[in-house]
């Protein structure tokens, strides 16, 4: 035995207009949230107050020869 699917006209129109309405909207609203919301690519800022506690660890001092390849051949 088989099954009938009916999907009516009024059904098809419905979807296709809630398609369209979620596509404009969503289209809207991302445009204006790229000027509320611009993305900043590059690195972060620290947050307050972290330039304070990173100047009282002093770091290694960086050595200030060049290396000897030599050692690679």
């Amino acid at each position: 035995m088989g099954m009938v699917v009916v999907i009516s006209l009024p059904f098809i129109f419905f979807c296709l207009i809630l398609g369209f309405g979620c596509y404009f909207f969503g289209r809207a609203r991302g445009r204006r949230e790229v000027f509320t919301n611009p993305q900043v690519y590059g690195m972060p800022t620290p947050p307050p107050g972290a330039a304070a506690i990173a100047n009282t660890f002093p770091s290694p001092p960086q050595p200030h020869s060049k290396p000897n390849f030599a050692s690679n051949v």
